[in-house]
């Protein structure tokens, strides 16, 4: 069980056993990573958005969790403190020369800057940005990354995440990329059946996927003529959760050197699909094992 902050701060409630599967996934990761990049002269970082408090209190009704956007997804979680993905990172030996945690949440900016006491012997190399994930990690991306790899973690409520975030990512040719595509919570609610989808979830959509091109994939558009010879659109959604899912892994193969062919799908305990746990390498030189460990360790959640 994960220890509390030394400021006396709220850990981060999300999550239960999807959130537990997610973690674990990342944890084999990062160990696996730091292992095989512990012999190089290359400087390796963490990044983690949406970084919340750096611990997470698995419990029920959290204003901030899905109970609140989808109540009918939500679910009965034990309660109890453990660690989130700051701390696990914090705690990955062999270590990471950097560690950098993006929250736009002054407060738990603030819990953040309290793992520098948690975790005193790596102080020094922790920074806590406040501020949009998008802007933050495109400005990240920016610099010269010639003799630095990085993993990042990527893990959204929602569809807060930007396709040209994505891309910047995959330009630097040095990051590690492990990505929540909220599938459930998220694209399949906005494409509506009717196919009339209002202007500002579209403009969403457009932004996350980086193309205007997912209404045509999504949906069936017949034009038929009446007795009249007045034109009749009929539209019918197409896309079920897999067909949603496979085109953005597509979408991220056009980009990234190496992706996991098979994300994982994170369920609740009803067996609804929330999120896709997304892989993609960005270094061509390393991909291969790269997509080899994080496919072995998806196998447990799909």
């Amino acid at each position: 069980m994960a220890r509390k902050t030394t400021t006396g701060g709220r850990a981060h409630r999300f999550g239960g056993d999807w959130t537990t599967a997610k973690l674990e996934v990342l944890k084999g990761y990062l160990e696996s990573y730091t292992t095989a990049l512990k012999s190089t002269t290359l400087r390796k970082g963490y990044i983690d958005a949406f970084a919340g408090t750096g611990y997470r209190d698995a419990c029920r009704n959290d204003s901030e969790n899905l109970s609140l956007l989808f109540p009918d997804l939500a679910e009965d979680e034990p309660q109890g403190l453990l660690d989130g993905s700051a701390s696990i990172a914090l705690k990955t030996e062999p270590r990471f020369d950097k560690y950098i945690f993006i929250e736009r949440c002054g407060r738990r900016c603030t819990e953040l800057d309290a793992l520098k006491q948690a975790f005193p012997d790596k102080a020094g190399d922790i920074e806590v940005r406040q501020g949009d994930a998008n802007k933050e990690i495109q400005d990240l991306c920016g610099k010269d990354w010639s003799s630095r790899r990085a993993v990042l973690f990527l893990d959204p409520y929602g569809m807060q995440v930007d396709w040209a975030t994505i891309e910047a990512v995959a330009k630097t040719e040095a990051i590690d990329l492990w990505l929540l595509f909220p599938l459930g919570i998220g694209v399949n609610r906005l494409l509506k059946k009717s196919g009339d989808i209002p202007e500002s979830w579209r403009a969403r959509l457009n932004a996350l996927l980086g193309t205007e091109d997912w209404y045509d994939e999504f949906f069936n558009i017949k034009v038929e003529r009446d007795l009249f010879g007045n034109e009749m659109k009929h539209v019918e959604k197409k896309a079920t959760m897999e067909t949603i899912g496979r085109y953005f892994n597509n979408r991220l193969k056009g980009v990234f050197a190496g992706v996991v062919e098979q994300p994982g799908v994170l369920k609740n305990k009803v067996n609804c699909p929330l999120y896709l746990l997304c892989f993609a390498v960005g270094n061509k030189r390393g991909k291969d094992i790269a997509i080899r460990i994080a496919d072995y360790l998806l196998k447990g959640v799909r």
